[in-house]
């Protein structure tokens, strides 16, 4: 209970303005009787309400330094296991919404998927182990149209960590944070840009990749000239290609069954100067790390299991060390519990607003409901329905703890004042009309990148 209160007076002194309204709307989230549909229910009105969304203000620096600080889960060994992941906000039939961008919604069946125009977030969170619909949330930033995936996503996780080591989560000796991602994000390339931090990435492949060897020893031809930069390629769907692994391992599962998995030493891919690389002075680099092959024997609901290609940015790794790879990223799907209870649950995609940056204030007060939510974890009982199953206390889902915080949050720390009496306002008078429309925006990139290094050249002679 200490803790949690020490985290309410925190999160309300990073409110500098409307901090009483925002503060307790937040709470009026947690305390709801179910999913949250409209965040109208606030004990202050609907104009403070309204007021506080609009024209609050939320330090994110001063918040992003207390959730780096709050207690976090850690893998079986001690390490802290970060997961990044993106989540769509979408905003169809909204044109007067400026900076909207066109998001990848998947369908349910196939050649389903579709492109609506929406507000991406980045989101980084820390993972616990075993099969838990947790995690501890520490950043969202939202993805301009203007942004490069790859650079903002350096930039973040390079905050997150460094954030994590001010706050003593983090010290000399420890293992080094584990960051997993999907196949959405190049792990090279954030390899090569986070190499100078205390960090071990982990990404999946598409299985129409390729990896290379290394040359092997220098050899000089009866010809001379440069020597071998790349060795024998490796094709995902070629399994003739492939040479002895390193390491194999296999374990059973409880959902999968079988387990097995194949590592290749010292696997780098063929960089181009292009994309990322066009900036890059000098030779282009060597990107070593260890290429794994995660093998099932069946998935959940009778599905055909295919290979899943990691790449990790460690070499020389154990056996045990490929076990911890592959479980910590199944481990990052835990991330879709947390959009769908924000979705669903929290309510966060529920105001329809039009000002992005009154999307980017309104998330935060999200995530320190599900801050607080983890908090008090170990101390809501288990007031589930008549048709759910008994669990036992700490192993409760976030909406079960939802169920029990209103009688949590009466002993906890509310730091705001109370409510002054007013009347409501005017309003707009009967039978006005809105003169002024508001402006429309297209959706989509409006910086394009350029393909090859000689357009690129030409581009930047473009821009002086």
């Amino acid at each position: 209970m200490g803790v949690l209160s020490h985290f309410r007076v925190e999160f309300y002194d990073c409110l500098y303005k409307r901090a009483d309204a925002l503060f307790e709307l937040t709470d009026a989230v947690l305390c709801a009787d179910g999913p949250v549909t409209s965040p109208a229910e606030h004990r202050r009105g609907h104009g403070a309400m309204y007021d506080a969304v609009n024209h609050g203000w939320l330090e994110p620096r001063r918040l992003r330094r207390l959730l780096a600080a709050t207690p976090l889960p850690r893998a079986a060994d001690g390490r802290i296991v970060l997961a990044v992941d993106v989540s769509n906000w979408l905003r169809n039939d909204a044109p007067t919404s400026p900076d909207l961008l066109f998001c990848h919604v998947y369908g349910r069946g196939r050649s389903a998927e579709q492109f609506i125009p929406g507000w991406p977030n980045s989101f980084v969170a820390a993972l616990e182990t075993g099969r838990t619909s947790w995690t501890a949330l520490l950043v969202a930033i939202r993805l301009g149209q203007a942004d490069d995936a790859t650079a903002v996503t350096a930039t973040q996780l390079r905050d997150v960590v460094t954030r994590l080591v001010h706050a003593g989560q983090w010290k000399p000796g420890d293992q080094d944070i584990l960051i997993v991602m999907d196949a959405g994000y190049d792990v090279t390339r954030l390899a090569f840009v986070l190499s100078d931090l205390p960090v071990a990435l982990v990404g999946r492949l598409r299985s129409d990749r390729v990896m290379l060897r290394d040359a092997g020893p220098r050899r000089s031809g009866p010809r001379g000239g440069q020597p071998r930069k790349h060795g024998g390629v490796l094709t995902f769907s070629k399994p003739d290609s492939w040479h002895t692994p390193e390491q194999t391992t296999a374990c059973d599962t409880t959902h999968y069954g079988k387990a097995e998995t194949l590592a290749w030493d010292r696997m780098h891919p063929r960089l181009t100067a292009r994309g990322p690389w066009l900036d890059h002075c000098g030779e282009l680099p060597l990107i070593h790390g260890t290429l794994i092959q995660l093998q099932v024997t069946y998935l959940p609901g009778d599905r055909a299991p295919k290979p899943v290609w990691l790449w990790s940015s460690r070499t020389g790794m154990t056996a045990a060390d490929i076990d911890l790879r592959w479980q910590a990223f199944l481990r990052r799907f835990d991330l879709e519990h947390t959009f769908r209870l924000f979705k669903q649950t929290l309510g966060w995609t529920a105001p329809k607003v039009r000002d992005p940056h009154t999307a980017d204030l309104w998330t935060w007060p999200i995530i320190a409901a599900h801050t607080q939510l983890r908090l008090a974890r170990p101390l809501a009982e288990d007031l589930r329905r008549p048709w759910e199953r008994a669990t036992e206390p700490r192993r409760l889902t976030p909406v079960r703890v939802r169920r029990g915080f209103r009688h949590l949050r009466a002993k906890a720390v509310r730091p705001t004042s109370v409510p002054q009496p007013s009347k409501p306002g005017p309003g707009r008078p009967p039978g006005s009309k809105d003169r002024r429309p508001a402006p429309r925006y297209e959706p989509g990139k409006t910086v394009k990148r350029a393909e090859t290094l000689t357009e690129h050249v030409r581009l930047k002679q473009q821009r002086g």
